[in-house]
């Protein structure tokens, strides 16, 4: 099986995200091939092909000139799979991909189960093996479920793609931040955040008691915020904000890959669950295994004094 792995080329750099989709195709045993749209600086460290288009003459978003450019690497190199992130870059370019293709596209992946390949249903409350029956398929992974166990090393074979390209109807004009509502947790040191284990609304100031002991802002995952337990601007996952804090503290938070890829860059990882095997404790530096709460009030009561 072979894999063709388009990297995302942002702002002068390869994005870090990229790199997941080597750990994606190391799950499936596959021999890969990389396709960067960036420049040489950006080619990563990994022994094996990289094709390398120019980012100063295609962009680093033109959806008809990436698309070819895709379709050209698939002509040379005949890969069973063409993976990309699923970011606003992934979720725009596969599916131009796959219907060019004519080959079967699967979004979102979080797993690899049996050969097929799992995906989230029923707004993350579930989860589904999908089996692609077309010889070529196109995947997106999640952000953040498939990490690199290792940094890639080797020395690159650099094969630089030129292709004569029509004007197209669409122009890249640049990035635009969106304006920040809210909280944001971004720049919180500490964050105490929520999850459905907390149980019911009326629980939430057992969390911001602690949060407030720690000096910290309050956060919390999706099934909360919908819930309206509390307001969107203290999501944290995928669909809410990215953190990074020195301390970050999950109550009753079961560890879906939605929320870890929000906080996996925190320096220290707290989690306090009732299920010792919930996936939260594969990223926790410290699994305390106590109903919440029970938990909380006795905590916050030692902090305080």
């Amino acid at each position: 099986m072979k894999a063709l792995l388009v990297c995302e080329y942002r702002d002068g750099k390869l994005l870090e995200s990229s790199y997941e989709l080597f750990a994606f195709a190391d799950k499936l045993n596959a021999e890969k091939v990389a396709l960067v749209i960036g420049n040489e600086a950006s080619v990563p460290t990994f022994g094996g092909k990289v094709y390398l288009a120019d980012v100063s003459k295609y962009g680093e978003y033109n959806p008809d000139a990436h698309k070819k450019l895709v379709l050209e690497v698939v002509n040379k190199e005949n890969p069973d799979l063409v993976i990309l992130v699923h970011t606003s870059y992934g979720w725009d370019l596969a599916p131009r991909v796959a219907a060019a293709l004519k080959a079967a596209q699967v979004s979102e992946v979080v797993g690899v189960v049996d050969g097929g390949f799992e995906v989230s249903c029923l707004n993350g409350k579930m989860r589904r093996i999908v089996s692609p029956k077309t010889d070529k398929k196109v995947i997106t992974i999640q952000s953040g479920a498939f990490t690199p166990q290792s940094p890639l090393s080797g020395t690159p074979e650099v094969v630089k793609l030129d292709l004569t390209l029509e004007s197209g109807n669409v122009e890249f004009v640049g990035y635009e931040v969106a304006e920040k509502t809210g909280v944001d947790l971004t720049k919180a040191e500490i964050i105490v955040s929520a999850g459905r284990g907390v149980g019911k609304k009326d629980n939430m100031p057992l969390v911001e008691a602690l949060a407030k002991a720690l000096g910290g802002e309050v956060g919390a995952t999706r099934p909360v915020v919908d819930a309206g337990w509390l307001e969107q601007s203290r999501q944290v996952g995928i669909t809410g904000q990215t953190v990074s804090p020195k301390l970050y503290i999950a109550c009753g938070i079961s560890g879906a890959v939605q929320h870890i890829a929000g906080m996996k860059k925190s320096d220290f990882v707290v989690a306090i669950n009732k299920d010792k095997d919930a996936p939260i404790g594969e990223v926790a530096d410290v699994l305390v295994v106590a109903d919440v709460i029970q938990f909380l009030p006795a905590l916050t009561e030692k902090l305080q004094k």
